[in-house]
């Protein structure tokens, strides 16, 4: 063997090693451990909250070594201050490849926090650290069963249908009134129809499907809910409809400002498991450093957990990066302004039994600072809440925090 081919040998070795190595990256950037049929899913390794303490468990879903078709996912967890198990199990089959349409079926027994929704739209999101989960305390249990139909209607728009039932326990004190009868548990049978659509964004098609080759905005998200009562025992009529859209100006590439707008309306019989809360994140503790704690990313970081449901809301959300502090090749802080703002209102309070709100009607504002990377990943946080729901003592209306932001 010649030199010449030996060398061809070491540099393609070393290539095989290098996509290998940004393979196994990316994955652990995406909250997943590979292994060979099973990727193990970060997401339920540990956690912490004010209900479970430390939450922790394993799961994970098989990768298309296993099958392109068909696909298994699973994971359990316990909580050691609720001493409870959680659990969850599902898979899905493929039924079309050309446009990635999949029937999905799941079970799950687990804890949802209280007046929080979710697009079903959504792709998957990961954090090594999820600030709001320390201070989280108003969860329902709930045990449901669903399936999903996911399909890429076109290049630009996906769509999920699902259809699920849940039976639904809150953890703390609630009743609900509905025609004149008190409920303390009940269920829910309800249909969903997200959209998600980014008109602004080049897509190209790959072996798992299509993949973002230019990230365009603004994107926008539109779903709508239906509770259906006596559809499998299901105890309440309402509906749901929610929208999102995320914008960017960019002026250069970490000098931009992005508008992040949410909005919801639940109209009929809607217990406060399926209101809104406006993604809360200060604990009420007496001062400024008892509230210590670490600022989420799209959460109102002065408006103290529970202190507000709305059964319709709008936030917005204003944030410019300015660009990195150039103090070395390594050492790069970055300062984001960022002002908050929300307003929303409930029709009938007083259905809800055992609990205590207020309403969003005057219209919640703060606005602050982060400076950002400042020493492994972790910088400060400074908030400021003003205008209609400006608290009497001073401090009250300030909230000082910790961020955190890594990136592979």
């Amino acid at each position: 063997m010649s030199n010449g081919q030996s060398s061809i040998e070491v540099i393609k070795v070393s290539a095989q090693d290098s996509i290998k190595k940004s393979s196994f990256v990316k994955h652990l950037g995406n909250g997943y451990l590979p292994t060979k049929y099973f990727n193990f899913d970060l997401r339920y390794l540990i956690k912490f909250n004010q209900y479970e303490g430390v939450r922790t468990g394993v799961g994970g879903i098989t990768n298309n070594a296993f099958s392109e078709k068909f696909r298994i996912n699973a994971y359990s967890v316990y909580g050691f201050r609720d001493d409870q198990f959680k659990f969850s199990f599902g898979g899905g089959f493929r039924i079309a490849q050309k446009t990635n349409t999949w029937i999905n079926l799941s079970y799950t027994d687990d804890l949802q926090e209280t007046g929080s929704t979710k697009f079903i739209t959504d792709g998957r999101f990961f954090q090594f650290f999820e600030p709001r989960l320390l201070n989280i305390d108003l969860f329902h249990k709930h045990i449901t069963k669903s399936i999903t139909l996911e399909h890429q209607l076109l290049d630009n728009v996906s769509t999920k249908v699902e259809f699920l039932t849940s039976k639904i326990s809150p953890t703390y004190a609630y009743t609900f009134n509905s025609d004149n009868k008190s409920l303390s548990d009940f269920r829910i049978s309800m249909a969903i129809a997200s959209f998600d659509w980014s008109p602004f964004s080049n897509y190209s098609p790959s072996e798992k499907g299509l993949i973002e080759t230019k990230v365009g905005y603004p994107k926008f998200t539109l779903q709508y809910s239906k509770s259906i009562k006596g559809a499998i025992k299901g105890d309440f009529n309402f509906s749901k409809i929610d929208f999102k859209t995320i914008h960017r100006i960019i002026v250069e590439e970490n000098n931009y400002s992005e508008i992040t707008l949410v909005s919801g309306l639940a109209n009929g019989d809607t217990p406060l498991t399926h209101m809104y809360h406006a993604y809360p994140n200060n604990i009420s503790k007496e001062t400024v450093m008892q509230r210590f704690s670490v600022a989420g990313l799209n959460s109102f970081e002065t408006m103290y957990f529970n202190e507000f449901f709305s059964d319709k809301l709008v936030a917005i959300q204003l944030k410019h990066y300015l660009k990195p502090f150039n103090i070395s090749t390594r050492y790069k802080p970055q300062l984001v302004l960022i002002t908050r703002y929300a307003i929303g209102d409930m029709k009938q309070p007083e259905k809800h039994e055992n609990v205590t709100f207020g309403s969003l009607n005057k219209g919640f504002t703060e606005s602050g600072f982060e400076l950002n990377k400042l020493l492994f990943g972790f910088g400060l946080s400074f908030s400021y809440r003003y205008g209609g729901y400006h608290l009497p003592e001073f401090t009250d209306n300030i909230a000082l925090k910790f961020t955190f932001n890594v990136t592979l």
